[in-house]
């Protein structure tokens, strides 16, 4: 692959064998943004685990304390009194089956879709829409719940949702170019530990592989995991 002059100008500024502790990594990962725009900044996490067993799957939620940096447009299934508390909440869209039919119509100006149990049984005809997107409310992920208030303010305020993909590496979105780099430290230290966490019984050997962070077509930036978990358990 070719890249630009702008990427292989940044990529001179990153080390390719060294792994950067969090507080440089996150500088850098500012000063080898390519974009004119402001860039997401994305965590690449490779795991000790076969996903093709299912006792080895890793999926979970967290919450980016300093947020994603991205306006989140949320949609809610949920009827009757639920329905008024995720208006109340500040969900963008809510209905029950009005709004079934409406993602039905091909209606889909949302990021995050949460229900209540009591109406899965209508969203479960929009398997095929929301499956293939990721929009899917699924338990594990948190997204099927009679607590809309929380679901609502978590999602809102940076909760991501994390899972391992065929390759046994998880892809997150940690924030944008513009944050800080403490804001950016302490959002990668969360996801990190948060992972962590959710090491599932099944994993052999080295559970945290190796970490990388790069912005929206910026090069990669290798961390050092231990010290970003040395920095959650400092938070």
């Amino acid at each position: 692959m070719k890249h630009g002059k702008k990427y292989t100008d940044a990529a001179k500024l990153v080390d390719p064998e060294k792994a950067y502790g969090p507080d440089e990594a996150a500088r850098l990962a500012k000063d080898t943004t390519t974009v004119s725009f402001d860039a997401t900044l994305e965590a690449h996490l490779r795991l000790g685990v076969d996903p093709r067993h299912a006792d080895q799957n890793v999926r979970g939620t967290v919450v980016l304390p300093s947020g994603t940096g991205k306006v989140v447009r949320v949609a809610v299934f949920a009827q009757g009194e639920k329905a008024q508390e995720a208006l109340r909440a500040g969900a963008d869209e809510v209905g029950a089956e009005d709004l079934v039919k409406k993602v039905e119509a091909g209606w889909l100006e949302f990021d995050v879709a949460l229900a209540t149990p009591d109406v899965m049984g209508q969203v479960g005809r929009l398997g095929k829409i929301l499956g293939r997107r990721g929009l899917m409310p699924n338990p594990k992920a948190g997204t099927i719940t009679f607590d809309l208030e929380r679901a609502i303010r978590e999602v809102k305020g940076g909760r991501v949702e994390f899972k391992v993909d065929k390759s046994a590496i998880i892809h997150v979105p940690i924030g944008k170019s513009s944050f800080e780099p403490d804001q950016i430290v302490a959002n990668l230290a969360a996801l990190v530990d948060a992972v962590n966490r959710a090491k599932p019984s099944g994993a052999k050997g080295t559970y945290l592989r190796t970490l990388t962070i790069a912005s929206t077509m910026g090069p990669g930036i290798r961390v050092d995991i231990p010290a970003v978990l040395a920095a959650a358990t400092a938070a």
